[in-house]
């Protein structure tokens, strides 16, 4: 159990309606069907708790993008969408620090621990927590509040999402990030004494 200090915040990177386009499963089904409830209920405690929420909203420039700011799947996943208080960041490249005052935004908060959950576990999340790791931020990845989708490797060899998900979070864990599941995170108001 992790017990989350007055210093966390909770960053949800790029849970848009772009990540429901059939092209993303074109190889296989996703994994963690159930992520985004659990992201929702997490994101209720989060709130109550009055920690900060970032919110990464990917603006692609890429012509066929589903993510780009001009379309209809831009817009954020039903119960995900940013609320008053919450901090919004738009970012085009695959890391939330990049081109963003996202690191500027924690320091000023007096952020030190951060949680993430999001899409795609090996791609936008992978990348955003490699580099809190290396800010030297105590980052922490919520897996079952994360999500991918199968694959091709290297060689050719189609991988499920699961494996893929598996795979990137085996990148991370340690030396950037401590893996977690949302049950895991303990509220100071929720402790039982």
């Amino acid at each position: 159990m992790i017990e989350l200090s007055e210093n966390a915040a909770l960053i949800i990177v790029d849970m848009q309606k772009a990540i429901e386009a059939p092209y993303w499963a074109a190889v296989g089904p996703r994994n963690n069907p159930q992520a985004e409830r659990i992201l929702r209920d997490l994101l209720t405690r989060w709130r109550a708790s009055g920690r900060p929420v970032v919110i990464v909203r990917h603006d692609s420039r890429e012509d066929a993008s589903a993510f780009r700011p001009d379309t209809a799947t831009h817009a954020f996943l039903d119960g995900l969408e940013p609320l008053p208080g919450d901090i919004v960041i738009g970012k085009c490249t695959n890391s939330a620090f990049i081109a963003t005052d996202l690191a500027e935004i924690l320091k000023k908060h007096g952020i030190t621990d951060v949680f993430f959950a999001g899409v795609k576990t090996n791609n936008s999340v992978e990348a955003t927590v490699r580099m809190s790791g290396n800010l030297g931020l105590r980052s922490f990845l919520i897996e079952d509040c994360c999500f991918t989708f199968a694959m091709r490797d290297y060689a050719g060899v189609i991988r499920s999402a699961q494996e893929v998900h598996d795979m990137a979070l085996a990148n991370m864990a340690g030396e950037y990030c401590q893996i977690v599941t949302a049950q895991e995170l303990i509220f100071p108001s929720e402790r039982q004494n």
